[in-house]
């Protein structure tokens, strides 16, 4: 079984959480794209961590992790996130951990190309986590990029990084800042390359070895539909492909299909970043939500943009990703509300329309609300049947609105704190 889980809207839907429960029934789990720019909150028996670039399923025994061709990884980042991991007792070695020797290296070059981009654009940003993540990716599709593979051959590794350095430093001049030392970036391979280099390997290979024996494999992705760079709010997007179709080429098994999609989508909306949010709420109606939900992103800290449930949005990420069945998550955060609200369309240019729209005409979107009942506290629920009818006929009109079965809903962030649907 070749299964993807992915995100629905904006990102930060509750992916690691489901990854980490739908885990116990998979043997490999694999990230196929982003880097360390969005983060995956999990909390089970073992404490609440907080994921940026190692797979969900690094927090169960028995699965083996693999990070695929698709990503980009701070190798420094990445060090630390491991330690940080030992220290909690989680057991990290080159079973359990499987690196692409083919994904691509985030340098601390990047790191400043992003900042010092952000920091021009000023109030017309994009909105990035400042991790090094669009120049790295640009480097990556301009064939100027150090790939895991490169760390084992020192004689050419020099080469490679004195031409891109030459050439970075004449693009980046208008900055105004100093020139990148090559040496420093050679210093700064060997340091966190000498740490990483066990794990790589022919991620390819194992992959479809793994899948010729039956073994089940899990595609992890990173942020969702509306951040993807093709399909989602251009510019303000991620830039990687965040789309379930993209996770076999990601990994490193192109030639295999996948056998399902799950697709996570909040029970209301959340959005960390710039640009378009139609359904947006704010003030204190707003801060409510927030706090109830705990809405700051687990990359960055920075309060998330809160809002309704967005049927618009939710429809198209739904057809996109080309979900089979959905997990909604964080439910019980609208247990405080006597009704519920819910984006049911937009308005642009006075007239309504059910279909999600790109470029400008996003941009001048309204939203149109409709309310639902509440339906009071449901986080000690743990199974359909225990849900109160108001949340059962919410759940329903979801379904409906979407064009997909919801086959799992959260009702807590603990590991038994959902609902088979």
């Amino acid at each position: 079984m070749l299964t993807a889980i992915v995100g629905i809207n904006w990102g930060d839907e509750g992916k690691g959480r489901m990854v980490d429960l739908l885990s116990a029934d998979y043997d490999v789990i694999c990230r196929y794209q982003g880097g360390n720019n969005a983060g995956h909150t999990v909390i089970n028996d073992k404490g609440k961590f907080i994921l940026n670039l190692l797979p969900s399923g690094i927090l169960r025994e028995t699965t083996v992790n693999v990070m695929g061709n698709g990503m980009v990884v701070d190798i420094e980042h990445l060090t630390n996130e491991i330690a940080a991991l030992r220290e909690k007792g989680i057991a990290i070695t080159p079973d359990n951990l499987k690196i692409s020797e083919k994904a691509v290296i985030c340098l601390p070059y990047h790191r400043m190309q992003d900042i010092m981009e952000e920091d021009r654009l000023a109030d017309k940003k994009y909105g990035s986590t400042r991790r090094g993540i669009a120049p790295v990716y640009a480097d990556k599709y301009m064939k100027k990029s150090i790939r895991m593979e490169d760390l084992f051959s020192p004689e050419t590794l020099e080469e490679k990084v004195n031409d891109i350095i030459e050439w970075k430093n004449i693009t980046t001049k208008g900055y105004g800042k100093e020139p990148i030392s090559a040496k420093e970036m050679l210093d700064w391979l060997k340091t966190y390359g000498d740490i990483i280099k066990p794990y790589v390997t022919d991620v390819s290979k194992y992959l479809y070895d793994a899948a010729e024996s039956s073994e089940n494999i899990m595609f992890e992705a990173q942020l969702g539909a509306l951040r993807d760079i093709d399909f989602g709010i251009y510019p303000y997007t991620s830039s990687s492909s965040t789309i379930a179709a993209y996770a076999p080429i990601g990994s490193g098994i192109p030639g295999l299909k996948l056998d399902n999609t799950i697709g996570i989508m909040k029970a209301y909306s959340t959005c960390v970043g710039e640009g378009p949010f139609t359904a947006e709420m704010f003030g204190e109606e707003a801060e409510r939500l927030r706090e109830a939900g705990g809405e700051y992103g687990a990359a960055t800290g920075r309060p998330r943009r809160v809002g309704p449930f967005d049927v618009v949005a939710s429809r198209y990420g739904v057809m996109v990703q080309g979900a089979d069945s959905i997990a909604l998550t964080k439910l019980d955060v609208l247990s405080y509300m006597d009704k519920v609200p819910v984006c049911v369309a937009y308005e642009v240019d006075g007239e309504i329309i059910h279909d999600f729209p790109t470029g400008d005409r996003l941009n001048r979107a309204k939203p149109v609300v409709e309310y639902l009942p509440g339906f009071g506290d449901v986080s000690k629920c743990r199974s359909y049947d225990e849900l109160p009818e108001a949340a059962k006929e919410y759940i329903k009109y979801i379904e409906q609105a979407v064009g997909a079965r919801v086959e799992y809903v959260s009702v807590g962030a603990g590991r038994d704190e959902y609902i088979k649907v």
